[in-house]
């Protein structure tokens, strides 16, 4: 597939992608993520293997629904000020990022033998932490700073990127025209606090509209992810286009705040059945919505049941 052309998500169907890697890495495996990274995993032949292994269940899913698969690469936090934080140099970071796609295509491989359309998503996080603004950099800055990871990823055979719990418009700004200029297409999502806002205190549609008004419409979609349904149910309940514009969701499995969720110490994994029933009653508000997955707390549990409820539909 060209990344030239249409992405195939922007086409209808079902798109499974992954859920909570992090948290699972964590709570599941005991592996300890210093910083909550994951790419260093890449580094090490048998936690590779591990998060080769971890794609597995969302490909049953897939294959379950004869749905498409969302390959997002383990890079949530493999930009500069957090790979510095880890001992990585600007070069070792350029070269796990590429590894994180070849892992990608690894997945790709095994989907498309099953008949299964995958995509391979460079994943981009926050500059700083994924919950809190304080920090948040002007558009330009954001532009500057992210251009790093996804110049990499666009020398490689990556479809997209994805830049995943952006807090602040100004920061999706940067990416899409960072994107935009290494020529690869950008899907932006945004994390929410309970009351349906963003960390800064703008309402999503606002953030989708802002990004678009000041991209001329350059990002390829947009997102929600790390909250959960009851946390953006009535911020959908806004007419407009911008709900056109969201075409994914990955939420939490737990209700908690963003606060309360960073204060715990054990996993709180929710009820994947009534996760996948609150998907559900949000499809009509959601006309364009074909990527399906998870975020913190879920797993291939979860994301079965939401996939499941949302083709009941």
């Amino acid at each position: 597939m060209s990344r030239r052309g249409s992405l195939p998500q922007l086409g209808g169907g079902m798109f499974v992608t992954d859920g909570g890697l992090e948290t699972e890495l964590v709570f599941h495996d005991g592996i300890d993520l210093p910083a909550f990274a994951a790419f260093p995993l890449l580094d090490s032949p048998d936690t590779r293997d591990r998060l080769r292994r971890y794609y597995d269940g969302y490909l049953a899913i897939a294959r379950r629904h004869g749905a498409g698969f969302v390959v997002e690469t383990p890079t949530w936090r493999a930009n500069p000020d957090w790979a510095a934080q880890l001992g990585y140099s600007p070069e070792r970071l350029d070269a796990v990022n590429r590894s994180a796609v070849e892992l990608a295509e690894e997945v790709r491989a095994a989907a498309t033998a099953e008949g299964l359309t995958a995509v391979v998503s460079g994943c981009v996080g926050p500059r700083g932490d994924g919950y809190d603004p304080r920090d948040a950099m002007t558009a330009e800055d954001a532009e500057r700073y992210h251009a790093v990871q996804i110049a990499t990823f666009a020398d490689t055979t990556a479809d997209q990127v994805t830049a995943i719990t952006m807090t602040n418009a100004a920061e999706g700004i940067g990416v899409v025209r960072a994107a935009a200029a290494a020529g690869i297409p950008a899907a932006v999502s945004f994390t929410v606090e309970t009351d349906g806002r963003l960390p800064t205190g703008q309402p999503l549609h606002e953030a989708i509209e802002q990004v678009d008004a000041e991209t001329d419409s350059g990002a390829a979609y947009f997102m929600v992810n790390c909250a959960h349904p009851t946390h953006f149910a009535d911020a959908l309940g806004r007419d407009g286009a911008w709900r056109s514009r969201l075409v994914g969701l990955r939420s939490n499995a737990s209700s908690k705040s963003h606060a309360e969720l960073d204060e715990s110490t054990e996993l709180d994994e929710g009820d994947p059945d009534d996760l996948g029933a609150r998907h559900a009653a949000l499809r009509d508000r959601l006309p364009a919505v074909t990527v399906l997955g998870g975020c913190c707390g879920t797993d291939a549990r979860h994301v079965a049941a939401i996939c499941e409820a949302w083709s009941a539909q």
